[in-house]
């Protein structure tokens, strides 16, 4: 018999990723396109509010868990340039939130909604990747 025929199909690590990220984020878009459809609105300010917000930040914590797999499923290569470019990501991301905020607090800033710094997160991701280019530290 032969083995490569009955063997199961396996994925590289990217594909495996943009499968789960694409998953994943066609379930955030419903829920969120739902949301600004007006479909929640008579659960906004109560309980059922709590239930919607953690609908909709499930998938962002899954996608978060599809780039640590995809760090941990990669080579050491790939680990290393996805690893630092997230962890940049995420330190540009607190360095300018924070910032923002004491911006708020101290010099009359608009006020900015917290779930924004996960796409600042990936706008900074996608800023620092071309740069990222050795797996030296």
């Amino acid at each position: 018999m032969n083995q490569a025929i009955n063997a199961p199909r396996s994925y590289s690590p990217s594909r495996t990723y943009v499968l789960r990220t694409v998953g994943f984020m066609v379930f955030y878009v419903l829920v969120s396109v739902l949301a600004i459809a007006g479909l929640f609105d008579s659960l906004i300010g109560g309980p059922g509010g709590w239930v919607i917000a953690v609908a909709v930040a499930v998938p962002v914590a899954a996608q978060v868990w599809a780039t640590l797999r995809l760090m941990a499923d990669s080579d050491e290569f790939v680990r290393v340039i996805v690893t630092k470019c997230f962890v940049l990501a995420a330190g540009t991301s607190m360095v300018l939130w924070t910032i923002w905020g004491f911006g708020e607090a101290y010099a009359g800033a608009p006020h900015l909604d917290g779930w924004l710094i996960y796409p600042c997160f990936w706008a900074a991701y996608a800023l620092v990747s071309p740069f990222v280019r050795t797996s030296k530290l």
